[in-house]
């Protein structure tokens, strides 16, 4: 059966995004190998079963996709929680900039927060 182990997410500084996703949302460092200019930087969750690939956004098409998607307000990704409220109060605490609060769904409850690197993020 398949199922997913990596996404990625284009960001604008990796150094960046890497404190922001461990400092900010909580996750720890797998993975930082350098690949000449750039590195193969990964976070994960406490368990360890999912890595989130920090990818620099240095391809013109990563650019122009990571402007264009951010510019109409759609998420790069989406990240699960167990409770959205809580989660939210404790990321506002930490100074991150919703630009959705938690919102009520036929499916559930969302949210959308900038991340500082290019990106807007969903959790539900």
């Amino acid at each position: 059966m398949l199922k997913i182990g990596m996404a990625s997410v284009f960001v604008e500084d990796q150094e960046k995004a890497l404190k922001f996703y461990t400092e900010t949302l909580g996750f720890v460092k797998k993975m930082d190998v350098p690949t000449g200019d750039y590195r193969w930087l990964t976070v994960t969750d406490e368990l360890g079963q999912f890595e989130l690939l920090l990818e620099p956004n240095v391809h013109p098409a990563a650019k122009a996709y990571q402007k264009a998607i951010f510019k109409d307000n759609i998420p790069a990704t989406s990240l699960m929680v167990d409770d959205i409220d809580k989660e939210y109060e404790r990321l506002m605490a930490k100074g991150v900039r919703f630009v959705v609060p938690p919102t009520k769904m036929e499916w559930g409850m969302y949210a959308i927060f900038d991340d500082t690197c290019g990106n807007l993020i969903n959790i539900a």
